[in-house]
């Protein structure tokens, strides 16, 4: 039978056309699927895509706000901010971190120094995409080679920003502390939205103080980006907001004129302006280059800083804790005049020296031979550390602990003066809880002339001082005059804890100055050829701190002991008496007698700003030697 007998025709037509009709609805159901799913992302989820394409090529950078300035109380510039241009890299864009930095030693000076401490950077936690300095500083010439290769170094920027400057650095480096680069714990504990893209931070005395104020508010930008990561123009931008600026009641002067007068000698000088307690001065010397370590001092320079047997990075003036000697006593004769352990005609007989008991031991006056018959006046003017013996006794630890605690001693009275220590004030708890021993009348004795286990700095005797001047008026120190705006600085100053020091017979005030100005112009007072010819009266107290004891009968030649050994040179004092301008707080460290080597020193700081600065200022000027003393001045 033939083959064409057997086809079926039809049926063939039937299956093509199932099978086409089966493929069509295939194809129809692919295209209205691919339809939908069109549909879907370029209407429904058309804002989605289209911020993650936008996230490809424009990011949001924070701008860092320009830190504020700080001026001194004559408008003087203390602290501002330089362009500094600098390399850096951003980890998460560099292609081969070690090729890349070979790449920028073979273009660029890049010290080991700067390779280590790149590394450690590196190494610590930091925040997504965020640049990593490599060098500072660049030169012109630099930057044109690194533009040269750009294109060759994906993640490798050249960042223009504001670094911290100190024009006068050495001067100020210890009232105003620095900054530094942000570290590890600083990180965990600031505002991470508000220091996003900011380095620096406060790192010690007005800088870290007030931080709050000086750093402003953070802002940011939209920029565009290539594929690279490199910023092709700024899309958007919300203007970071500065820092206030400053003004302090320093004065820059003042606190050159403290820093010549030591003239390298290791020591401090602290002066307040009594009637607002502004520190017109807060001198330590030697000094130090701050601006060293605002991007990162190097290694050497800090172990030679470190390393120095002088202390530079040491701030004697709020952290030197000394044995405050006879610069204690006018504190001391208020709270004896106030007990009643004293008053102003009580009269002892001083042989040269103080027994408890007619057996016991002798504590020495600085004269050998004594000062014979003597009331209080005379004890202050001649430094007589026997009657300070004898009224020691009579009041007691309890007492002195009391009134000196009230001056200020034994805490930290300033408002804003960051890094300062409390000194040390005895009393019978803190010997028993420290030494497990009892509190011993000989100890009321040394403590009597400033001795013994009491330690104050050199802030806190002018803080004390200044209570004196101002006739008991609590004003704390503080550094802070005027913020730049409309920030008030109550607003960041702390509350004002000291009550006044109401004595029984506030007259006494004004006879304990009395003996404070016969120090200075009295016929046998310690300071009295300081104090010859001023056309102002002054008030002062001149100190002599032991650095290590002598024995009993043992003398006392400066000569035989090591400079290092030697007593400090102390001084306090306030002028002009009836209306005090200035109070001052000198030590000079292994510098000897008070009378000899720290009041002059006073007198020339007394006489610049009562007759020289103040006449610039067109305020116009005002109307009209001890051998050892063991705790005298």
């Amino acid at each position: 039978m033939p083959w064409g007998e057997f086809k079926d025709t039809a049926a063939e037509r039937r299956l093509f056309q199932r099978r086409t009709m089966v493929m069509l609805s295939i194809v129809m159901l692919l295209i209205v699927g691919l339809l939908a799913r069109m549909y879907q992302l370029q209407v429904v989820e058309h804002d989605i895509y289209t911020t993650l394409s936008d996230k490809n090529r424009v990011q949001v950078q924070s701008v860092p706000p320009p830190r504020g300035l700080v001026y001194d109380r004559n408008r003087t510039l203390l602290a501002e901010n330089r362009p500094v241009f600098s390399v850096t890299l951003v980890p998460e864009r560099v292609e081969g971190m070690e090729q890349t930095l070979t790449q920028l030693g073979a273009i660029l000076d890049i010290s080991e120094e700067d390779r280590d401490r790149f590394q450690r950077r590196l190494q610590e936690p930091r925040r997504p995409f965020q640049e990593i300095p490599l060098r500072y500083d660049l030169d012109e010439q630099e930057m044109a080679r690194l533009a040269v290769h750009r294109h060759e170094l994906p993640g490798v920027e050249v960042k223009a920003e504001l670094v911290r400057y100190y024009p006068h650095s050495e001067l100020t480096a210890h009232a105003l502390g620095f900054v530094g680069r942000i570290n590890r714990d600083e990180l965990q504990r600031i505002d991470p939205v508000n220091y996003a893209g900011t380095n620096y931070i406060g790192k010690s005395g007005i800088e870290r103080f007030y931080e709050e104020v000086l750093h402003g508010k953070v802002g940011y930008q939209h920029v565009e980006t290539n594929a690279r990561g490199r910023t092709m123009r700024v899309l958007e931008r919300e203007n970071p907001v500065p820092g206030e600026d400053l003004q302090l009641h320093l004065d820059l002067r003042l606190q050159k004129r403290a820093h010549d007068l030591l003239d390298g000698r290791r020591g401090a000088i602290v002066a307040i302006e009594p009637a607002t307690g502004g520190i017109l001065a807060l001198a330590s010397v030697p000094g130090f280059d701050a601006n060293k370590f605002v991007t990162g001092i190097s290694v050497s320079d800090y172990r030679e800083l470190s390393e120095s047997r002088d202390k530079p990075l040491f701030n004697r003036a709020l952290r030197g804790q000394y044995p405050p000697g006879s610069t204690m006593k006018p504190m001391l004769a208020i709270a004896a005049l106030d007990s009643g352990a004293t008053t102003r005609d009580y009269t002892i007989w001083d042989p040269g020296y103080f027994k408890l008991t007619e057996s016991g031991r002798r504590y020495r006056d600085w004269k050998r031979s004594g000062h014979g018959w003597v009331n209080l006046m005379d004890a202050m003017a001649e430094s007589c550390d026997v009657y300070y013996y004898d009224i020691a006794v009579k009041m007691g630890v309890d007492t002195m602990y009391e009134y000196l605690s009230r001056f200020g001693f034994g805490e930290d009275a300033a408002l804003d003066v960051s890094g300062a220590l409390s000194g040390l004030l005895p009393s019978r708890d803190w010997k028993r809880a420290t030494r497990n021993e009892p509190w011993y009348p000989g100890d009321s004795v040394n403590l009597g002339i400033g001795q013994g286990f009491m330690l104050a700095t050199p802030l806190q005797l002018a803080t004390a001082t200044s209570l004196i001047a101002n006739r008991g008026r609590w004003i704390e120190p503080r550094l802070l005059k005027a913020i730049e705006g409309d920030t008030p600085v109550s607003e960041f100053l702390p509350d004002a804890t000291h009550e006044p020091l109401e004595l029984k017979n506030p007259d006494d005030w004004d006879y304990v100055v009395e003996t404070m100005a016969e120090v200075m112009h009295g016929r046998k007072g310690t300071a009295r050829q300081v104090g010859r010819g001023a056309p102002y009266r002054m008030a002062g107290k001149t100190g002599t701190a032991q650095v290590f004891s002598l024995a009993e009968d043992e003398e006392y030649d400066a000569e035989e002991i090591r400079e290092r050994l030697r007593d400090h040179a102390l001084f306090v004092g306030f002028a002009p008496v009836d209306n005090p301008r200035i109070a001052v707080a000198v030590i000079v460290e292994n510098g000897g007698g008070g009378s000899s080597t720290a009041a002059p020193v006073a007198r020339e700081l007394f006489d610049a700003w009562l007759l020289e600065l103040d006449t610039e200022d067109g305020a116009g000027t005002v109307a009209g030697n001890p051998e050892r003393e063991g705790g005298a001045g």
